[in-house]
């Protein structure tokens, strides 16, 4: 297993960074710099839960150390589910596999980029929006090779190390996106079809300002189907969402802006220039 030959540390923080917040009592998000990991299982039982996604480049020992805190000593998940490849979410999924030696699940569109196949396309610098946009081509875009401990998910939407969720396709973003929803008690984890910060922005990024935003732009190379997916998850009328970037969100708040983001994602949310603009 290796990243790519770009692989670094990225010194940008949040103010959120390194605070845990339980959004349901199986359900624990935890901040890395500017980036949600969810960890999802019993708090204090040591087996049987599951990391969804893997933080930022050079964050395993932090991600170890407060699986730790929540389920006790020599903590170890069944299985690392991810909702996509990009560098903000897969950062320590190697050492995180060579200490606890469990599978990594994902989109199968997603596994060429990560098993050292193909590239994503280069961050859009371009792009209408803040800071964050222009420096974009600095963050790590070679693709890691996790070899054959990377899984494809079932064709048939189940989460094998998550019984009670499904798998949702949210193309846009990534080719192969996904979200995690469960019916019982309408919780999703978005990843980053759509996000609760305007990510674009660093000020906003820095004080973690709440509002629903579209996909971060400078890394969103299809527009129109992160638009289709955003109205995907709204249709599923969520009570708690979970996102890859901001705080999570739930009740009317969440409903209310996420209907208007599905409505007017064309102008709210698709910027209105840069390289993937219009298929570009």
């Amino acid at each position: 297993m290796n990243y790519g030959e770009d692989y670094k540390y990225i010194p940008m923080t949040s103010l959120m960074s390194g605070i845990g917040i339980e959004v349901t009592p199986d359900i624990y998000a935890y901040t890395i710099q500017v980036v949600n990991l969810c960890m999802v299982g019993e708090k204090g039982k040591a087996t049987g839960w599951t990391l969804i996604d893997a933080g930022m480049p050079k964050s395993a020992e932090a991600i170890i150390k407060e699986a730790e805190n929540r389920f006790g000593e020599n903590a170890r998940p069944n299985a690392i589910v991810l909702t996509h490849g990009h560098f903000d979410h897969v950062g320590a999924i190697v050492e995180l596999i060579e200490h606890w030696d469990v599978p990594v699940y994902a989109h199968e569109a997603e596994i060429p980029y990560l098993t050292g196949k193909k590239s994503y396309p280069e961050p859009d610098s371009t792009v209408e929006g803040g800071l964050v946009a222009k420096i974009s081509p600095y963050f790590p875009n070679d693709p890691i090779n996790l070899g054959t401990h990377v899984k494809p998910l079932p064709v048939d939407g189940t989460i094998p190390p998550l019984k009670d969720w499904v798998w949702i396709h949210t193309p846009g973003h990534s080719p192969g996106h996904v979200s995690f929803f469960r019916e019982s008690d309408r919780s999703l984890i978005v990843g980053d079809a759509f996000v609760t910060v305007k990510q674009e922005s660093l000020f906003k990024v820095l004080v973690q300002d709440k509002e629903i935003s579209g996909p971060p732009r400078y890394l969103t190379t299809d527009w129109q189907q992160a638009w289709d997916s955003v109205k995907k998850l709204e249709s599923l009328k969520p009570a708690v969402a979970i996102t890859g970037h901001g705080a999570p969100m739930e009740g009317d708040d969440l409903k209310l802006q996420l209907q208007c983001l599905a409505i007017d994602f064309d102008t709210v949310a698709i910027p209105t220039h840069g390289r993937y603009v219009n298929g570009n």
